[in-house]
């Protein structure tokens, strides 16, 4: 083995052992290689997200049966192959099935809320600023995590999704407005 691969199992043997920081390491480190397979098979960047989001969202679940005779993006992309066959299956039986119902999207409202307005009161405008150039999905987590103050478990419900998405999404989402803020 490598440093490198050492130092992965590493990782990942303190991910086996509950440590967030080697989640957020496993996420930051794997996230472009499954967004970027994702994409060129969907070629679709809502699908890829979602995908990638889901095969972390399982590989971290099933973490404890990795198997490190393989490498781990291995793993993850195998993962998200099944995840996309998954949804090609659940969108034909669908459209089999279908009474040609339209989805409905939901928008934020992007004006200020009373929320907002208390937030840019405190000099926090800029954060705000930020939340709302996020994907619709990674906004709605944030606001219903830090604003609405509302558990994983609350979210999850609310949102109709496994709790390891939510945190997955959260995880991401804090991510992202970090590099924002960074850039500035």
């Amino acid at each position: 083995m490598t440093k490198s691969e050492n130092n992965v199992q590493a990782i990942i043997k303190d991910a086996i052992n509950g440590n967030q920081m080697a989640f957020s390491t496993l996420l930051d480190t794997y996230w472009k290689d499954v967004y970027g397979f994702q994409l060129k098979r969907t070629e679709n960047e809502n699908d890829a997200e979602d995908i990638t989001i889901q095969t972390f969202s399982k590989a971290f679940d099933k973490i404890t049966s990795f198997n490190n005779e393989y490498e781990f993006k291995t793993w993850l992309i195998t993962i998200s192959k099944n995840i996309h066959v998954d949804l090609i299956r659940k969108r034909k039986r669908r459209l089999d099935t279908a009474h040609n119902s339209e989805e409905i999207i939901e928008v934020l409202d992007a004006t200020p809320s009373a929320e907002d307005q208390i937030i840019t009161k405190q000099n926090l405008a800029t954060l705000l600023r930020h939340i709302k150039k996020l994907k619709p999905h990674y906004q709605k987590v944030i606001n219903l995590r830090y604003f609405n103050e509302m558990s994983y478990a609350d979210i999850a419900t609310e949102l109709a999704e496994p709790m390891s998405n939510v945190k997955v999404k959260l995880l991401r989402a804090k991510k992202l407005l970090a590099q924002m803020l960074e850039a500035k």
